[in-house]
C-alpha cells in the first residue's frame, strides 16, 4: 500500500512516525467509500464519531475555534482527522478534535479521516504526541502532556525528547511548571502571564510567597525581568512605584504635573485615565473604555484638534 506524502507531510511529525511504523492497521468502512489514491482515507458521517477521552486539551478559544469553522465551510478539511474504529459505522477520535469541532460548528455532514486500529494506550499516545507538536497549545497544557506521557505511557524524560525532537531543558521547564499552584497554573493557561513569568515563580520560594509575587506581576503589569529583580531581591511591589529610588527622581512638582494631566485628558473625554509607571521610570497611559462604541467615541475626541 503506498502512502500520499502530502497527506502526510500534513501530519505532526510525532503521529507521522507512529502511523508509518504501522501502516497495516490502516483500514477503510464498507460503509464510507475511502477517497481515491489515499490509502486509508475515508469519508466518514460526523455523526458517527465519537470526541477523544484521552485529549490532553481542554481549553478551546470560542474564537479561533469559529475562524477554523469558517474556513472549513470555504476549503473543506485539508488534513484528516484521525479516528479508530469502534464497531460498525461508529469511530472515535486520536487526533483532530479542534478540526472535528469546527466541522460540526461548519454543518458538515460527512469528514475526511485515517481510519487506525488502536489500544487505549496507543491511542493516548499518539493523541499527547500530536498535540504536543502543536503550537497553539499554552504551557500548561504542554506540561499535562508530558506528565501523561511519563506517567501513563511509561516514558523517561530522554525517551520523551527523542520521541517529541524536544531538548531535555525543554521538557524539565514545562514540567517545573506543574509545581506552582492551581492559581498560577490557571493565570498560565488564561494567558494572564507568560511562560517565563511562571519559570521565575517556580524559584520565588514558599506558595505563599508565589501567590503573591504571581498577583503583583498581574496589578502593576510587571515584566519578566522586573519580577526576577524582586525575587532575586526578596523584595514585593506594595505601589506603582519601585521599592528602591527610581533612577529619575519623581519631585512633588513632577507628581502634580502628572495629576493635573490625567485630570485634564480624563475630563476631555470622559472616561478614567491612568498613569502606571514602572520602576525604570517608563511607564503606560491607560484609558479605559466601557464598549467598542465607547472606544470609538474616545478615538474621535482625540482626533478633534482645537
Amino acid at each position: 500500500m503506498t502512502s500520499n506524502p502530502k497527506k502526510r507531510s500534513a501530519l505532526g511529525k510525532g503521529l507521522g512516525a507512529l502511523l508509518e511504523s504501522s501502516s497495516s492497521d490502516i483500514t477503510t468502512t464498507a460503509t464510507a467509500a475511502p477517497t481515491a489514491s489515499t490509502g486509508g482515507v475515508a469519508l466518514i458521517p460526523i455523526g458517527s464519531i465519537e470526541a477523544n477521552p484521552f485529549n490532553p486539551r481542554t481549553n478551546f478559544e470560542k474564537d479561533a475555534l469559529n475562524e477554523l469553522k469558517d474556513s472549513i465551510a470555504i476549503h473543506g478539511i485539508i488534513q484528516p482527522l484521525t479516528v479508530r474504529k469502534l464497531g460498525k459505522d461508529k469511530y472515535q477520535l486520536i487526533s483532530g478534535e479542534r478540526r472535528f469541532r469546527a466541522s460540526q460548528l461548519a454543518g458538515l455532514e460527512e469528514v475526511p479521516a485515517y481510519i487506525r486500529v488502536a489500544n487505549d494506550q496507543a491511542m493516548l499516545e499518539m493523541a499527547l504526541v500530536e498535540n504536543i507538536q502543536r503550537e497553539d497549545l499554552n504551557a500548561i497544557e504542554v506540561a499535562l502532556s508530558y506528565q501523561r506521557l511519563i506517567d501513563e505511557i511509561g516514558l523517561t524524560q530522554d525517551q520523551l525528547s527523542q520521541k517529541i525532537s524536544k531538548g531535555r531543558t525543554t521538557i524539565t521547564n514545562h514540567l517545573r511548571l506543574l509545581k506552582l499552584p492551581a492559581e498560577i497554573q490557571l493565570g498560565v493557561r488564561d494567558n494572564l502571564i507568560s511562560m517565563g513569568h511562571a519559570r521565575a515563580l517556580v524559584s520565588a520560594g514558599d506558595e505563599n510567597r508565589q501567590l503573591d509575587l504571581y498577583r503583583q506581576i498581574i496589578d502593576f503589569q510587571l515584566s519578566v525581568r522586573e519580577i526576577e529583580e524582586l525575587i532575586r531581591t526578596n523584595t514585593s511591589r506594595t505601589s506603582e512605584e519601585t521599592p528602591s529610588a527610581p533612577k529619575t527622581a519623581n519631585t512633588p512638582e513632577l507628581s502634580s504635573i502628572q495629576e493635573v494631566f490625567k485630570n485634564h485628558l480624563s475630563d476631555r473625554i470622559s472616561s478614567k485615565v491612568e498613569i502606571k509607571k514602572t520602576h525604570s521610570g517608563s511607564g503606560k497611559i491607560l484609558i479605559n473604555f466601557s464598549s467598542e462604541v465607547d472606544l470609538n467615541r474616545i478615538i474621535e475626541l482625540l482626533n478633534k484638534t482645537k
